[in-house]
């Protein structure tokens, strides 16, 4: 029989914050996490990019880019899940979702968005002028 990790968080509220702002504004990457990659995680499959192993306390950190529309990961950076593997006990911990601060902000208070892309509150003339920016350089 397969090992059943079970999850455990490194700030459980904070994480659940984040999860709820991708939820909020990107449902895709929400959907994917909750329906396709926390069930294979759980199952022992780890998804995503091995970022550091530490063979003393037998960890391995990952990191899992979710679907991420191409102007919000230009704007913001792409949306990503930090886990770390405690391969003998079992346990998966689930660290973080990246970018933190336009999440943490878009829980805060509901953003606006411009063309599609969340626009954070504490300098939105900067996120309107990279989006016209790309914009204008795809034409």
């Amino acid at each position: 029989m397969e090992k059943a990790y079970i999850f455990e968080y490194l700030d459980e509220n904070d994480f659940r914050k984040k999860e709820r702002s991708v939820r909020k504004y990107n449902m895709l990457a929400y959907k994917k996490l909750t329906f396709d990659y926390y069930p294979e995680i759980r199952k022992g499959n780890f998804l995503g990019v091995e970022v550091s192993k530490n063979d003393i306390d037998k960890t391995i950190s990952y990191e899992l880019k979710l679907p991420t529309d191409e102007l919000f990961a230009k704007v913001h950076g792409e949306i990503i899940l930090h886990y770390t593997v405690y391969t003998e006990k079992g346990i998966i911990l689930l660290t973080n979702i990246t970018p933190e601060e336009i999440l943490d902000e878009g829980h805060r208070a509901e953003l606006s968005t411009y063309k599609g892309v969340m626009i954070s509150k504490s300098n939105p003339e900067k996120d309107v002028f990279k989006i016209n920016l790309l914009n204008m350089l795809e034409k």
